[in-house]
């Protein structure tokens, strides 16, 4: 009976471990611009910022660490970051009134807070991000 026991809580232990990555990855993690995950998380209320980036962008380079260190940040632990190719989303640029990779949009729910354009200061990126919440 032990045996059985230890046997069905191995085989459940990594459906367990993955229920508990997924739960953990959704907020402040960054992830790729979604209308209807943007519009969710308008709906919700929740803390959200959004980065337009583009590969060859230094800057842009210069700012995707520092969001990553602020996303494990508790004060951000319901961040929401979504990332917007300035390459290949020209439409969601006309819509966000967006002229230049590297700018960083935040919103409190429905509401835009704040906009940089260029920033690499960690204390400025982190300013901008707290008018989040």
């Amino acid at each position: 009976m032990i045996r059985r026991t230890l046997l069905a809580l191995l085989a459940l232990a990594p459906l367990a471990l993955e229920a508990l990555t997924v739960a953990t990855a959704q907020a402040g993690e960054m992830k790729p611009y979604s209308q209807e995950a943007f519009d969710a998380a308008q709906k919700a209320g929740k803390p959200i910022l959004v980065e337009v980036s583009a590969p060859w962008c230094p800057i842009c380079k210069t700012q995707k660490p520092i969001l990553a260190k602020l996303s494990t940040d508790p004060r951000f632990k319901d961040l929401q970051i979504f990332d917007i190719d300035f390459d290949s989303q020209k439409d969601l640029l006309r819509k966000l009134d967006v002229r230049t990779q590297s700018t960083l949009i935040a919103y409190k729910g429905s509401v835009e807070t704040g906009r940089s354009v260029g920033e690499t200061q960690p204390e400025w990126i982190e300013g901008l991000v707290e008018k989040t919440l």
